[in-house]
């Protein structure tokens, strides 16, 4: 943020046009309040979007929110595996795990799941744990550590209720808050894995009968930012992306990302509004009519 700040002042653009202002959450309302302040936006999580969004409905000012997710990842009885397992993957490591639109919940239908999840177990492993310095690094630690302890809870809790752990599952040794790449299998409505956004290394397999029940799981969300579905018929793919998963945006045969040229956010708890794009221009921009007679 302070570098795009410079970029601004560099560029030439007037004083104060950009500005950064390192504050903490206690001083967040006088900002919203401020009467030069037109319109907020915040990506967070939903109580910080809450918090906002009511502060900001309070002095009748419009807010984009862009929350967490819980991105289902549907991998169909047509799917190529050996791609399946390499998009969920990555899917699930961006950031080492700490974003919003990182895959979480992998839907597998069970004609395919028993070649697809020791490959994807395959895929998880091979990802270099270590110093987030070193170019070589895939998973870094996370945030902080009570936000670790926090993801190892949710782990213990849905085995607790009957999930298996393929791999990973043990807070290492050592300094820093890390938490290696984690595979859980056998997860079903109940467990924190199933419920709740897992910010961190943890992937949640989620077996189901058919392409019916994976789009039912998928919806079976408060979330709704982003979602994939992974088949060789990429007709079908477009269909179940387009008109059938409860989300701001679903890609086939790739992980999600946000991308300047399309818009971004999501629906449900997810947030509302959009980034990016002529979109997210736009949220940020009023009509106004001139009627000259």
């Amino acid at each position: 943020a302070l570098a795009i700040e410079d970029i601004f002042r560099r560029a030439g653009f007037p004083a104060n046009l950009f500005r950064t202002l390192m504050i903490g959450n206690k001083r967040v309302d006088a900002v919203i309040e401020h009467p030069l302040v037109r319109a907020v936006t915040v990506t967070g999580s939903g109580a910080a979007g809450r918090a906002v969004a009511a502060k900001a409905g309070a002095m009748l000012k419009k807010t984009v929110l862009e929350l967490g997710g819980s991105d289902p990842y549907l991998i169909l009885e047509d799917a190529d595996l050996e791609l399946a397992a390499r998009i969920c993957a990555k899917g699930r490591l961006v950031n080492s795990g700490q974003s919003c639109i990182a895959a979480k919940r992998f839907i597998v239908v069970e004609a395919v799941r028993a070649k697809f999840e020791p490959l994807f177990v395959e895929k998880m492993k091979a990802a270099r744990m270590g110093d987030p310095f070193d170019d070589q690094t895939e998973i870094g630690p996370q945030a902080r550590t009570d936000l670790r302890d926090a993801l190892h809870a949710q782990v213990e809790a849905s085995l607790a209720k009957g999930a298996r752990c393929l791999l990973g599952g043990k807070i290492p040794e050592g300094r820093g808050a890390y938490y290696p790449a984690t595979v859980l299998t056998d997860v079903r409505p109940g467990m924190p894995a199933y419920e709740e956004e897992l910010f961190g290394p943890v992937a949640a397999v989620i077996p189901v009968k058919s392409e019916t029940e994976a789009i039912a799981v998928a919806n079976d969300s408060v979330f709704g930012l982003g979602g994939a579905v992974i088949t060789r018929d990429l007709a079908r793919g477009e269909r179940i992306a387009a008109d059938l998963i409860e989300s701001g945006c679903v890609f086939v045969n790739e992980s999600v990302r946000s991308d300047a040229r399309l818009p971004f956010g999501g629906v449900k708890e997810s947030g509302y509004g959009r980034e990016l794009s002529s979109y997210g221009i736009r949220e940020f921009v009023n009509v106004k009519t001139v009627y000259v007679a």
